[in-house]
Order: C-alpha cells, then structure tokens, then sequence
C-alpha cells in the first residue's frame, strides 16, 4: 500500500526532502548514466508529490515521486516532471498511480490550466495512454531524446461539439 503526500517545497521536512533527491539522483543521474544538474533552481518553487510504501516494521520509503511546477513558473501550463518510481516497485502499476495522483492534485489545485510534461520518448505510448498528447519534434535533454505533451482543458474532439 502506497501512502501520498503532497507539499510545497518550504513545508517538506529534511527527511522527505533527502528522500526525494536519493531517488532522483539513484535513477535519472546514476541509472540513466545521465549527468545532469538535477538542482535547477525549480525546486523551491513546487510542489511535491511522493509515494511512500511501508514496510511491517513500519519504516517508509520513497517508492515514488513527481514534481508538480505551477503554471506562473514556467509556461501558462502547469508542469509535471521528475516522475519516477524506485526500481523495486517497478511493474507493480505504482507509475500509473503516481501519473494519476499527480494529474488529481494538479487539476484540483491549478484547475483553468492545461498540464504540460517533457516525456522521454520510449514513454511517449504510456503517457499518451493517459491522456497526453504529443506535440512538434523529438529534441534532445541531456542526451535522451524527448517529447513535449500535454493534457489539455479543452481539446479539439470537445470543443468541436460544443455550440
């Protein structure tokens, strides 16, 4: 069982924020073998998503996590990014829960704004899968090749039906 927490940057405690930097670094930096400087400057201004699972002696741990950066930030569409899911919780379907939890809290509390992520492109079908549609070209981040998607208000098929 997975147990969500959702906070802004200046109300996570320094073990949730320990938690969430190991992850990140353990996979996109030292999985990915991707060096990159994971501390760009947006984290003080999120929102944090974790996922955290117990074991029966009752110590947790970060089994999964998001960014959640507000639309003023960056762009006029909020941005999830730095989504992820520890390596031992993998093909559990925690990735899917984590995408829907993040897409839950977004929408409830930036609710007028589309949702915009840069997926890695092998991703492209699942996140598509949730809703996401992908938009221009391929393009390169720290060497892995991704995409811009979004998960729009308003799309084309509804608008279309409205008079």
């Amino acid at each position: 069982m997975i147990e969500w927490e959702w906070s802004h940057y200046e109300k996570l405690s320094l073990d949730q924020l320990y938690g969430i930097l190991a992850l990140r670094q353990s996979v996109f930096v030292v999985e990915q073998n991707c060096a990159y400087q994971d501390a760009d400057g947006l984290d003080q201004l999120a929102y944090h998503l974790m996922g955290w699972s117990f074991d029966d002696d009752g110590r947790k741990t970060l089994a999964a996590y998001a960014r959640i950066i507000p639309p003023e930030i960056v762009k006029t569409e909020l941005a999830i990014g730095r989504v992820i899911t520890a390596d031992a919780f993998r093909g559990q379907g925690l990735g899917r829960a984590l995408l829907a939890e993040a897409v839950r809290l977004s929408e409830e509390t930036f609710p007028d704004n589309d949702i915009y992520l840069s997926a890695q492109a092998h991703l492209q079908h699942y996140y598509g899968s949730c809703d996401f549609v992908a938009s221009g070209e391929l393009y390169d981040e720290d060497g892995i090749p991704h995409i811009a998607m979004f998960r729009r208000k308003c799309t084309e098929q509804s608008a279309s039906g409205m008079h």
